[in-house]
């Protein structure tokens, strides 16, 4: 992934970057007051560039954690750098503990020095990943290969302003830190709706934000440099974490509380300097049970809150979409009908965008989708009848109902997976 490390916030106003930020600190107890915040430079914010990293370092650092264990020659095999360009990267990564040899490892009557593997070193670092979402804000922590390590759930704060919202989401992410004391932190990566603009500042419509300083505000608080990106936007680069191989294009669309669409193309996911698409307010049509406000919108029909009020408009007794999902599974024809007219409405829309953009693959994701397997066939029956393309290739995330937190992992190691030692240097 590249990362946009060496570019700093011009607002002074705002922010300021500087090379290093402390992580030598312990992890603070639960419940103990946060220190006082760092000075505004000392504050490192970025927004990635979502992309692929040609850098012998990165591309080295990708070999390792999609082949491990992988011997040296293997790794310039599988990237077409050359064995001393491999050497001194891995010689590098080592040294910076990124990756570790396997001296188990060493094929057996092996004469003079050895050839050992290598693998990526999972048991020192870590990054924390934080999704803002319309109700619900995740907070995880990421191992180097991605996986989540750990996680809990916040409200996302209501009604309460962007400042104080985001204040009290740092110090959730604070808390959730302090469950780390052997590890270091080395970067802290936040997705959310809305268009950010450099230095992490948002405008977020749906929970009222304008101009909320993200970046700033998490990376005070907590005192580690931070990333942020869009939400589908991060949730497309995700894709390009687990399968970095496939660089051909494909259309993210991802449905739940709200909607949205991202596109990649040759190991990069297009980030238009004016925000990403916004298409929730795309005309539906005709509906049956869904939008029984009569807003005409795709967002509003669709997303999790519509579906429960066009459940309650059918006179079901349900406050949360996991009961529409319940009453389903137990047999009631109307929360069936509600889903499969949802499946409909998102299908053609799938199809509609995916006739503009014309990619090799369609990836959906979101619980709209995962969360719904039965009318999933629904969707790729109408994208079928939709579409101008008549065997249009579509595929389900593999993040599954775990997206929204692969999504805030791959911003939170963009950095690292773009510029290893570049990104170890600023966090010391």
């Amino acid at each position: 992934m590249t990362s946009i490390l060496d570019r700093p916030t011009t607002d002074t106003a705002r922010l300021a970057t500087v090379p290093r930020v402390p992580h030598s600190r312990s992890p603070r107890p639960v419940g103990a007051p946060l220190p006082a915040r760092p000075r505004l430079s000392d504050v490192h914010v970025t927004t990635p560039d979502l992309a692929l990293s040609d850098r012998p370092a990165a591309q080295v650092l990708r070999a390792v954690r999609l082949s491990a264990p992988v011997f040296r020659d293997e790794i310039a095999e599988s990237t077409g750098l050359s064995i001393s360009t491999v050497n001194r990267q891995v010689g590098a990564l080592l040294k910076a503990g990124l990756i570790r040899e396997r001296s188990d490892l060493a094929p057996a009557g092996a004469v003079g020095r050895p050839r050992l593997p290598v693998e990526v070193s999972v048991a020192e670092h870590l990054t924390i990943g934080v999704h803002i979402g319309y109700k619900v804000t995740s907070i995880t922590a990421h191992d180097l290969l991605h996986r989540v390590v750990g996680a809990i759930s916040v409200p996302t704060p209501a009604d309460a302003g962007a400042e104080n919202a985001l204040t009290a989401l740092a110090h959730s992410v604070a808390g959730f830190l302090s469950r780390w004391r052997n590890r270091e932190i080395r970067w802290v990566g936040v997705a959310l709706g809305g268009r950010v603009h450099d230095g992490g500042v948002v405008d977020h419509p749906r929970l009222g934000w304008s101009q909320a300083e993200v970046g700033r505000i998490f990376a005070q608080t907590l005192g580690y440099p931070v990333s942020v990106a869009s939400h589908v936007e991060a949730m497309a680069a995700a894709e390009l974490v687990a399968n970095p191989a496939q660089r051909s294009s494909f259309l993210y669309f991802y449905a739940r509380e709200m909607v949205g669409v991202a596109f990649s193309v040759d190991g990069s996911v297009h980030t238009p300097s004016a925000g990403p698409p916004v298409i929730g307010h795309f005309p539906i049509g005709a509906t049956t049970l869904l939008d029984p406000h009569r807003t005409g919108q795709l967002e509003a029909a669709t997303s999790d809150t519509g579906i429960v009020a066009a459940a309650r408009a059918a006179g079901l007794e349900i406050s949360e979409i996991a009961e529409v999902h319940e009453a389903a599974r137990d047999g009631n024809e109307t929360a069936r009908d509600i889903l499969t007219e949802r499946a409909e409405v998102l299908g053609r829309a799938v199809a509609l965008i995916a006739d503009i953009f014309n990619p090799d693959h369609v990836v959906l994701g979101g619980q709209a989708f995962t969360d719904a397997p039965q009318t999933l066939p629904v969707v790729a029956r109408v994208i079928r009848d939709t579409s101008v393309t008549a065997k249009r290739d579509v595929r389900v995330s593999r993040a599954g109902v775990t997206v929204q937190q692969q999504a805030a992992g791959a911003v939170s190691l963009d950095a690292i997976y773009a510029d290893p030692l570049g990104a170890l240097a600023i966090t010391g």
